[in-house]
């Protein structure tokens, strides 16, 4: 009989106290003290849609069940034996029906190769303004891009070659603004816009970008409660972009699979993962990799790395790689220095160094005060949740005042 999933598990003790969802998220308003969580956050975690990281001890307190037996059946949910195909599963992502269909092509305006290169430069512009702007601040302009770029390819003429290159601009596009979307908190969204750009990159022969808009799904799988979907996805993202994929591509796509190991306590994975990871960044050529990949380098992938150790209770590990990053990490962007801190401070609670991990996030609140993130807000959870060990501790018993 396989493991009561965390879902089914709290839904059980809900109904058992005769408790509707509403009145466990006012249970858990209690309890915490401090905060508030809707009816519809207690829907999604019952659904396995989401993991609640920084609820975790507050709902073990409220239902009375035991926190490691919360942990078990997180690392349990949704857990499965099978080993999908890779084509099999991204076949699963189309969306129904065929969204990129041309519309009009007969009586449109033509669409040339530079309405194509236009749009793939309006595209990494997008990508550059999301290192430095949050999800919330960019999702409406993100949106309206993706679809003025839908209609300029169902709408207008063009050649098959063009409109190879406009489906190869909306895969990308769909990639950042489900990135977007996701740090916006509009996860159901991200999901739908992740799918049509598997279906773009996919009609336009681009395995390796269908594989990265794939693999950023996995990703948001992996953190919002569905790890083994995650990991199955991460695997499958990597296997249909192939060996031939660019290094910085496989670099990054090994990194997803190893944070999806990591998210279920596989250790010995993981740590695999990541060392394909590093061995593909070295032996990747720089001309060969796509635009989208710019961002990916051996900072990124130390950062990747700490965030495993610590996700895996590795703190001696994870602690000098986070701060040789970060003593030389861009200010400018400040959700991704927010995030990266946060670890940091998790791992110097790990290692029991409170007064360390208080600095920490006295400086990762500081950074992320005017960051739309949901990202960062949610991490900002988690890292409160953690240090709430440490009440006794004058730094920490501030930071948490203050937060």
């Amino acid at each position: 009989m396989p493991p009561e999933t965390f879902g089914a598990m709290i839904c059980r003790a809900r109904k058992e106290r005769g408790w509707s969802q509403s009145r466990l998220a006012e249970e858990l308003a209690q309890v915490s003290g401090r905060s508030t969580v809707t009816r519809q956050e207690v829907y999604r975690w019952e659904k396995g849609r989401r993991v609640p990281r920084f609820w975790l001890p507050h709902i073990a307190t409220a239902l009375d069940i035991p926190r490691d037996r919360l942990e078990r059946a997180i690392a349990a949910n949704g857990a499965s034996d099978d080993s999908p195909d890779p084509a099999a599963t991204l076949t699963t992502l189309l969306p129904d029906g065929d969204p990129l269909t041309p519309l009009t092509a007969s009586t449109g305006r033509r669409v040339g190769a530079q309405d194509a290169r236009d749009l793939a430069a309006r595209v990494h512009g997008l990508r550059l303004a999301d290192d430095v702007l949050a999800g919330r601040d960019l999702v409406s302009p993100a949106r309206r891009e993706l679809a003025a770029a839908l209609r300029l390819y169902q709408e207008g003429r063009h050649t098959e070659a063009v409109g190879r290159s406009l489906l190869v601009a909306i895969g990308e596009l769909a990639q950042i603004v489900g990135w977007i979307e996701s740090d916006a908190g509009h996860h159901d969204r991200a999901e739908a816009t992740y799918r049509l750009g598997v279906s773009a990159a996919r009609e336009a022969g681009d395995l390796t970008l269908a594989g990265n808009v794939a693999g950023s799904l996995a990703y948001q799988w992996t953190n919002t409660g569905r790890q083994r979907e995650g990991l199955a996805l991460a695997r499958a993202a990597l296997d249909d972009a192939g060996p031939d994929a660019p290094g910085k591509a496989r670099a990054l796509f090994f990194d997803r699979v190893a944070w999806a190991h990591a998210s279920i306590g596989e250790a010995q994975a993981a740590m695999r993962a990541l060392e394909h990871a590093h061995e593909a960044l070295v032996a990747a050529e720089p001309e060969a990799a796509p635009e989208w990949a710019y961002w990916v380098s051996e900072d990124e992938l130390r950062v990747m790395d700490a965030r495993v150790y610590t996700e895996l209770r590795r703190p001696l590990r994870a602690v000098p790689l986070l701060r040789d990053v970060l003593n030389r990490y861009n200010a400018a962007h400040a959700r991704e220095l927010a995030l990266y801190l946060s670890w940091l401070a998790v791992a110097y609670a790990d290692a029991n160094e409170p007064e360390a991990a208080a600095e920490t996030t006295a400086r990762m609140f500081a950074l992320s005060a005017d960051v739309a993130s949901d990202r960062t807000a949610e991490r900002s959870q988690v890292v409160l949740c953690r240090l709430a060990d440490f009440e006794d501790v004058p730094e920490v018993r501030a930071v948490l005042g203050v937060a």
